[in-house]
């Protein structure tokens, strides 16, 4: 019998499975939609999609670092136990290599990317029928513009992408950007450098310390002049070469990588950072686990 792309569409309405999944299922079951349906219901694909209401704010970030290509990825689960399963890693690692090797524009366009025989999408939607939870990629990072790339993972919770462009190639050997990486990812820096910084946020820091009040009764000249110094301090904090060196506090990262190495950018990924959280205690999660 001739599967139409109209009774694709359907089964996939009704079930919320992806198209390849959807159409598999049709030719098995010979056209019959009821039976299409049975099928995808056994093979657990047919309740992903309704996973995908739920909160996912657990996950892991992860990387893959080839030559002088790299690429940072997040992807979110809905609690830790997930997140620590082999298959979940597993997919985090797989997902990762189709960035590095496809350079997909965004998300979506990475959901689309063929992997398998099939789409990332439908990859992903297979992983959530056999492990039980909503799962989703957040965001991506992609390196590849012949510098030196590397990346630091920490447990899995803070990543860091960073591209540096050695200056001599003795600098190459992946130690100088391996202790970079660890600082940004202990330190958590905003920018390379006070040129990346956009006017509007020293704007509105300076309005912010303007509008103290250990400021109030001070000529405006000299309050001026210290909220000046207060905002200069403030953006040194957040940029990365005027971060003092995790490892040694008496070097910035600029005297670090001095006539040894230009930092170009990095990226640096905390796991969850502005989702919603699951509001559960412990035993209600492992009881969850339990009933699946």
């Amino acid at each position: 019998m001739e599967i139409k792309a109209s009774m694709v569409k359907e089964l996939r309405d009704l079930t919320g499975a992806g198209m390849m999944d959807a159409k598999k299922a049709l030719v098995e079951a010979e056209g019959d939609m009821e039976r299409a349906q049975e099928l995808l219901r056994q093979k657990g694909i047919a309740s992903a999609d309704k996973k995908m209401g739920r909160i996912a704010a657990e996950g892991l970030v992860g990387s893959v670092v080839e030559g002088k290509r790299g690429a940072l990825v997040e992807i979110n689960c809905e609690t830790d136990f997930v997140a620590k399963n082999e298959d979940f890693k597993a997919l985090l690692d797989k997902i990762a290599k189709v960035v590095l090797d496809t350079n997909p524009a965004d998300v979506d366009a990475l959901n689309a990317t063929s992997i398998d025989g099939t789409t990332v999408e439908e990859v992903v939607k297979a992983a959530i029928a056999k492990i039980g939870e909503k799962i989703t990629i957040r965001r991506f990072a992609r390196y590849d513009d012949g510098n030196c790339v590397e990346s630091y993972i920490h447990n899995g919770k803070i990543g860091v992408l960073l591209e540096v462009k050695c200056l001599a190639e003795a600098n190459c050997d992946g130690s100088l950007a391996k202790d970079i990486c660890l600082h940004i990812a202990s330190c958590a820096p905003e920018f390379v450098s006070r040129a990346e910084i956009p006017a509007e946020v020293i704007e509105e820091e300076t309005r912010i310390e303007m509008g103290k009040e250990d400021l109030a009764k001070k000529p405006e000249a000299i309050r001026a002049k210290i909220v000046e110094g207060r905002v200069n301090k403030l953006m040194a904090q957040r940029c990365l070469l005027e971060q003092a060196f995790v490892k040694n506090p008496d070097v910035t990262i600029e005297g670090l990588v001095a006539s040894k190495a230009e930092i170009v950018k990095f990226e640096r990924y905390v796991l969850g950072e502005g989702l919603e959280k699951r509001n559960e205690n412990f035993a209600d999660e492992v009881m969850n686990q339990i009933k699946g």
